[in-house]
């Protein structure tokens, strides 16, 4: 489980602000499903998605995404590992393939977390930011994402990653503004 407890230069749980309000959220609280719902909660409701806002700048730090109030979907899920590992709860990264317009090609990865929670193992959750027809929600043991794979080359990819995917960090540090992001949305091949 150590793996998905790292600080590293994109989940910089140790920064001091990360650190300030992952204890700020976990007063008392007194369970890991309490810290973890609180958390995820936190990054739904009070950071922005970038697309939603039409904010700048494209953030990929979790500590950035904290300082700025805004990121992608990808972003925010980099925070929430962030607060959830500063508390000692361990948080991986899972991605979907879907489809940019709901219609088929093109298609981009949309990013959001796990959890692992004593009472019922990796549980995903998924901070991208509710409004009409997206409502994620934190229920487990019943997920509750923002977007479920319907179409023909959408997937739901099972794996829980200890790091984001390099191919989404770049993708985040190579853009300077959220439509330029847009733009170029990471994907893979199903």
């Amino acid at each position: 489980m150590d793996e998905y407890l790292k600080a590293d230069s994109t989940i910089d749980w140790q920064h001091p602000t990360i650190v300030q309000l992952a204890r700020n959220l976990a007063a008392d609280r007194l369970s890991t499903l309490a810290i973890a719902r609180t958390c995820f909660e936190w990054v739904r409701d009070k950071i922005g998605h970038s697309v939603d806002e039409r904010r700048n700048p494209v953030t990929w730090r979790a500590s950035d995404v904290l300082r700025h109030k805004t990121g992608y979907c990808f972003a925010k899920s980099h925070l929430l590992a962030a607060l959830l590992r500063a508390n000692n709860i361990p948080a991986g990264f899972c991605y979907q393939r879907l489809s940019i317009d709901d219609r088929g090609a093109p298609y981009s990865l949309h990013g959001f977390n796990a959890v692992h929670l004593p009472e019922f193992g990796w549980y995903r959750i998924d901070p991208r930011g509710n409004k009409p027809g997206v409502d994620a929600q934190f229920t487990p043991p019943e997920e509750r994402l923002a977007y479920a794979v319907r179409l023909p080359g959408e997937a739901d990819f099972p794996e829980i990653h200890a790091e984001p995917l390099p191919s989404v960090v770049a993708a985040l540090q190579a853009e300077q503004t959220w439509e330029g992001m847009l733009q170029r949305l990471p994907d893979v091949e199903v």
